[in-house]
C-alpha cells in the first residue's frame, strides 16, 4: 500500500499484515505454548534462524507481535519489543544494556518511578549523572570515557521540562553515544524522536497510545539510527546476523525471556484498539489543555502554569520547533499551597487518581503522592513545590472543564 496518513496507517495495520480469516482486528491469542510439525522448526525458532516464529508466550505471541509492528510503524523504526508496562520497558533497557562500571547521563527531570530505577542502577555499580537537559552544554560536560547512553523524556512529568532534543542528538552522534528518548507524553502523534537521532524510543503504551486507562503496556523501538557494532555491552551470543538487530535482540531476550516482563495478549489487543484513535484524542486533549492552561495563567490564585505551548514556558521555542501540539499534560502551582487539598476536592469533573493519558481528566497533588518517596531535597532540586498540582486532560468539553476549575478556584 502506498504511503498514507498517520491514522489511516494505524486503522489498517492489522488488515495489511493479514489477520486470520479476514478479521479486521488481530485475534487475541491466549495460547502459552506453540507447536511445530517438525522439531527442526522448533529448534530454528529457539536459535533465531527462523524469524517470526513463536514458542513460548513469555517472549511474545501473534497478538503482541502485531502490536509491535504497529508501534514500529508509528515510530518509523526497524523493530520494537513490547513489555508489560512502561516501567518494565525502561528497566529492561537499562539492565540489559548496562553493566557495573558504566556511566549514563539523564535529565534531572524524570518520572518519579524512573528516578527510583536510577537509584537502583547506582546500587548496582552504574554511575548516573543527572543534568538539566534543556541545556545541551550540561549534557556535554557530563560525558565521561565510560558513558554509554543519554536518557531523556520528551516532555517531563510533572514539570513539562523539555530537553534540547536536537542538540543532544547531534552530541550523541558526534560522541558515539546511544540516545534513548522516552516519548510517552508526546507520543508519535506529536513527535518522533528518530527525527533528532534517537537510537531507542520508549513508550509507556498505557498512557497516550492506549489512552483509555484500560490496559498496561510498554515498548522499546529501535529507530535504526545507532550502530550497535560500536556498543561494547552486546553479548557475543547476540553479535550474529544483522548488526542492526543486536540491541533489540538483547533487550528482548534478557527483558522478556530472562526477566519475564511480558505483555499479555489481552492488553496488547486493548492497546491496539486504543491506538486507532491516538491522533484524534491527542488533538482534542491538547486543545483543551491549552485552553485550561491559558485560563489558569490569568487567575490570581495561580502562581505558575507549566504547559509547553504557553509563551511563558522556558522551553516554548523547543516545543514549537518539535511538537505539533502541547499534549494532555499540564501542571500548575497554587499561590496558597495550604489550599491544595481543599481546591482539588472542590473540583467535580477531574478524577483524583494517579494515572495519565486517560479519556477522563485526572488530577493529583504531586509533592504528596508520586514524588513523596523521593524526599524534600529531590523535590526541591526538581522544582516541585508543595502546591504543585498535575492534570492529565481528558476528552471532556473544554468549556465544561474550564468552568469547573473556575468554580473550584472561587471556593
Amino acid at each position: 500500500m502506498k504511503e498514507v496518513g498517520f491514522t489511516t496507517a494505524i486503522v489498517h495495520s492489522n488488515r495489511q499484515a493479514g489477520a486470520e480469516h479476514g478479521a479486521i482486528h488481530k485475534p487475541i491469542h491466549t495460547s502459552v505454548q506453540y507447536g511445530f510439525d517438525r522439531v527442526e522448526d522448533l529448534v530454528g525458532v529457539f536459535q533465531g534462524s527462523i524469524k517470526g516464529g513463536f514458542n513460548y508466550a513469555r517472549q511474545g505471541t501473534p497478538t503482541t507481535a502485531a502490536l509491535e509492528t504497529l508501534i514500529t510503524g508509528l515510530e518509523q523504526g526497524v523493530g520494537s519489543v513490547c513489555f508489560a508496562t512502561g516501567m518494565a520497558a525502561i528497566t529492561a533497557t537499562f539492565l540489559t544494556l548496562l553493566q557495573s562500571g558504566d556511566h549514563i547521563i539523564t535529565s534531572r527531570f524524570v518520572f518519579g518511578n524512573t528516578n527510583s530505577v536510577l537509584s537502583t542502577l547506582v546500587r548496582l555499580g552504574i554511575t548516573v549523572s543527572m543534568v538539566d537537559a534543556s541545556d545541551s552544554a550540561q549534557v556535554a560536560a557530563a560525558i565521561q570515557p565510560n558513558t554509554r547512553l543519554v536518557f531523556v523524556e520528551t516532555i517531563a512529568n510533572p514539570g513539562t521540562q523539555i530537553p534540547d532534543l536536537s542538540a543532544i542528538g547531534e552530541l550523541c552522534k558526534a560522541r558515539g553515544l546511544l540516545y534513548v528518548v522516552d516519548n510517552t507524553v508526546s507520543s508519535p502523534a506529536l513527535f518522533r524522536p528518530k527525527s533528532v537521532g534517537a537510537g531507542l524510543v520508549i513508550n509507556s503504551l498505557t498512557k497516550t497510545v492506549a489512552g483509555h486507562g484500560s490496559a498496561l503496556g510498554g515498548s522499546v523501538t529501535d529507530t535504526g539510527c545507532f550502530d550497535w557494532q560500536t556498543y561494547p555491552n552486546i553479548l557475543d551470543s547476540y553479535r550474529k546476523g544483522d548488526a542492526a538487530q543486536w540491541g533489540l535482540l538483547q533487550i528482548k531476550k534478557k527483558g522478556l525471556r530472562d526477566m519475564g516482563a511480558s505483555l499479555s495478549s489481552e492488553h496488547a489487543h486493548q492497546i491496539s484498539l486504543g491506538a486507532e484513535t491516538l491522533a484524534l484524542r491527542v488533538e482534542r486533549s491538547s486543545t483543551t489543555a491549552l485552553a485550561l492552561a491559558q485560563y489558569l495563567e490569568k487567575h490570581p490564585a495561580i502562581g505558575r502554569v507549566y504547559y509547553p505551548m504557553l509563551s511563558s514556558h522556558p522551553q516554548h521555542a523547543i516545543a514549537k520547533k518539535h511538537f505539533s501540539a502541547g499534549s494532555w499534560l499540564l501542571s500548575f502551582e497554587l499561590r496558597d499551597a495550604s489550599d491544595c487539598f481543599a481546591f482539588i476536592n472542590r473540583l467535580q469533573l477531574p478524577i483524583k487518581a494517579t494515572g495519565l493519558g486517560d479519556t477522563r481528566t485526572l488530577i493529583i497533588p504531586v509533592a504528596h503522592t508520586i514524588f513523596w518517596e523521593a524526599g524534600a531535597q529531590v523535590r526541591a532540586e526538581m522544582g516541585i513545590a508543595d502546591g504543585l498540582i498535575r492534570v492529565s486532560v481528558g476528552l471532556e468539553d473544554s468549556a465544561d472543564l474550564v468552568a469547573d476549575f473556575e468554580q473550584a478556584l472561587h471556593g
